[in-house]
């Protein structure tokens, strides 16, 4: 998909607004701004662990996360807006074959040559603002874990397809929960990627955006 990089400089000058000041609860595991994800270090463009999503999604993410928090769960958020440079910095990755440091954890069942082929995206949904990734949480006294999911965030790998039928059926129905909430509100699932979803319609289907995460 053609798309325009917007000129916007800010959040504001997108229409984005950060999702956590729109409902609480919100668990911000946002792997980008720190060194715990696939490429090993802060990725460019991630200078806070903040979820920004466009108006019309953030609000919408808001009332899912109100509707699960009344069931007892939270939302753990893992990437929302992604900087059109940052998605560049992850194409250079996948191209970079040397670097492989990150196998065992994240790719242990597929070529690292073979990752641009629906894994990493030479363009993003998350720079359009649409975009995001995110898991659930079990909550009980205070004390929120993470449900089981059959593989963590970021595995690229067939167990992380949302329909694998080679999880167990307490992972399926974890899944399940997931794709529920988030469905009710106008977000479609990824099918290679149980944890991506996008609000359809896109409100700005068209644009890419590229400032920073501050």
């Amino acid at each position: 998909m053609a798309v325009e990089i917007s000129p916007a400089t800010t959040p504001a000058d997108a229409n984005m607004v950060d999702v956590a000041t729109l409902a609480p609860g919100f668990v911000l595991d946002m792997r980008y701004a720190t060194t715990d994800n696939f490429t090993g270090r802060v990725v460019p463009g991630y200078e806070a662990p903040r979820c920004y999503l466009l108006q019309p999604v953030a609000q919408a993410l808001a009332r899912v996360q109100n509707a699960l928090r009344a069931q007892g769960y939270t939302l753990q958020l893992f990437d929302c807006y992604r900087p059109a440079h940052s998605v560049k910095s992850f194409v250079a990755w996948a191209h970079d074959l040397s670097d492989q440091q990150a196998k065992a954890r994240y790719y242990p069942n597929v070529d690292k040559s073979r990752l641009l082929d629906g894994y990493i995206a030479e363009t993003s949904g998350h720079s359009r603002g649409a975009t995001l990734d995110l898991g659930l949480l079990q909550c009980r006294q205070g004390d929120c874990q993470p449900l089981d999911m059959g593989t963590g965030f970021d595995r690229f790998d067939p167990l992380a397809h949302t329909a694998s039928p080679d999880i167990t059926a307490a992972q399926q129905h974890n899944r399940r929960l997931l794709l529920d909430a988030m469905g009710a509100e106008g977000f479609a699932n990824y099918p290679m990627e149980w944890w991506h979803f996008t609000f359809k319609p896109e409100p700005t289907p068209d644009t890419a955006y590229d400032f920073p995460v501050r």
